[in-house]
Parts: C-alpha cells; structure tokens; sequence
C-alpha cells in the first residue's frame, strides 16, 4: 500500500508588508472649508459699519478686498479680536421729550371752578438717538392752573418705552382756566 503524499511545499517567500494606510485628505478638505466660512463671515462683518452722520442705520462702506491682498488671513483674524465696542446712549435732559396732558375727567360747578384729572403725555422728541434700556429716568414736571399752584409730579421712564406715573387732579377757579404742563428736570438712575 502506498499512500501518496503530497508533494512537499515549496518555501514561500514572506510576503510584504502591508502598506501603511493613506491618510485621507477629508480632514484637509473640512478644515480648509471652516476657514473659507470663517473668513467670509468676518470679511461680511467688516464691511457693515454704523453711519456716524446721527442715522441709526447701519450704512455699507466698502471693505478691504479679498482679492489681491496680501496678508488677508492676518488682517482678518486682527480685526475680528478686537472687543466689541460699548454701544452709547443718549443723555436724557428736559429739552430731550414734549410734554402734554390728556384730560381724563372734568367736572365742573358754575361759577366755582372745575375739578379736573389729567395725564401726562410724553414724546421722546429725538429718535434716531438711543435710550439706554438698562436706566430708569425720572422725568419730574409742573402743572400750572390748579387754584391752590403748581403741582409738581414724577413719571418714571424704564426699558426705554415703559412709562409710569399718577393720573393728577386738579381744582381750577373757573372753566375757562387754561391748564398747562413743562417738564422741569430729568435724572438717569442706573444703566
């Protein structure tokens, strides 16, 4: 009985090493990309400026070029470190509002005079100007024509829109008094 053996295996050479894997470029490809995006939006942002002309609107001036400017990566990255600046707010005086008054109740009795509640209405005489909406002004005013004098009152003025204050009641000597208001004063608290 013979058996048949295989025939012996020849020596195999080793085989070579696997190569090292390829870096992919995606990660390139991505940073290179944030950068682009980067660069534009801050580019975008320096070409948007507030009109010192006492418009709030901001205005479009021409900003640095991209193109053909040496040193645009540095330039860009100097200019988006700066601190924003601090925004800047009118100062409130008397002369910066009108003041009215609107009538609320009126009653009279002939010859004797009326006895009359009124409100102030205020209007911010300035708009293009910022109010600062972290202050509280008080803005104090005098009605002339109650027969006793003049009465002097407080409105409060907060988040730049909000206005609080007591209606006023007033006794005049006769119908025909005119009834008037002025403010005399305004103070900033806080902001």
């Amino acid at each position: 009985m013979s058996h048949d053996m295989p025939p012996p295996m020849p020596d195999t050479p080793p085989l070579p090493p696997e190569p090292e894997p390829r870096k992919s470029r995606t990660n390139a490809i991505i940073i290179g990309s944030a950068a682009a995006v980067i660069a534009a939006v801050v580019a975008t942002g320096i070409v948007i400026v507030q009109s010192g002309d006492g418009d709030s609107r901001p205005s479009a001036t021409p900003g640095p070029s991209l193109y053909g400017m040496e040193g645009t990566a540095a330039a860009v990255t100097e200019t988006s470190s700066e601190p924003a600046p601090e925004p800047t707010y009118a100062a409130l005086d008397a002369d910066s509002f009108t003041i009215g008054l609107k009538t609320k109740a009126k009653q009279c009795f002939g010859s004797a005079g009326c006895n009359v509640t009124v409100e102030p209405e205020l209007t911010y005489v300035d708009l293009s100007a910022d109010v600062d909406p972290d202050a509280v002004y008080e803005i104090t005013y005098e009605i002339r024509g109650d027969e006793s004098g003049p009465v002097i009152q407080t409105a409060t003025l907060s988040n730049g829109t909000s206005l609080n204050y007591r209606p006023s009641m007033i006794s005049t000597v006769s119908s025909d008094t005119k009834v008037s208001v002025k403010i005399t004063d305004v103070t900033a608290q806080g902001g």
